[in-house]
């Protein structure tokens, strides 16, 4: 399946990152995404129930989510959406999972801070100059003097 879906939620544990055997990093974690809407009537907010997703993400980007997300903080999740029905004995149930190509802190309820990750030294020569690992920005800079992201 190679549905895309884009979940806002709070991370219910903290990621757990692991090594798998073949040497890929890889993170798990649980995102519940809460149903929350205002009722005119009783003039109230009311709380639905929760969806909750398995999410995944490897390699560059389990290392960065396991060393910057904590259970209750509030994430943006893209990627690969699976569903999966199992059947073990007389019970049956479905996981919904995400395979992550983007993971990150909503930046609504909070502030973060963004460090580059530098490259090696034997990258090739044709890759992007090095950047800082910090860089600080001014608050507003003209649209003339901004320059395209090195990617």
């Amino acid at each position: 399946m190679s549905d895309t879906i884009t979940v806002i939620g709070n991370l219910a544990e903290d990621p757990i990152l692991k090594n798998m055997a073949t040497g890929i990093d890889v993170v798990n974690l649980r995102v519940a995404s809460a149903q929350r809407w205002y009722d005119k009537a009783n003039e109230k907010w009311v709380e639905g129930e929760p969806n909750w997703f398995t999410v995944a993400a490897y390699r560059s980007l389990a290392v960065h989510a396991a060393a910057s997300l904590h259970k209750g903080d509030r994430v943006i999740v893209h990627g690969k959406l699976r569903v999966r029905h199992w059947k073990d004995g007389e019970r049956r149930g479905v996981n919904v999972e995400v395979d992550a190509d983007a993971l990150g802190p909503d930046l609504r309820w909070g502030q973060s801070t963004f460090v580059r990750e530098t490259r090696p030294e034997n990258a090739e020569a044709s890759a992007a100059p090095d950047v800082q690992a910090e860089e600080s920005f001014p608050d507003s800079v003209p649209q003339d003097e901004l320059e395209p992201a090195p990617f």
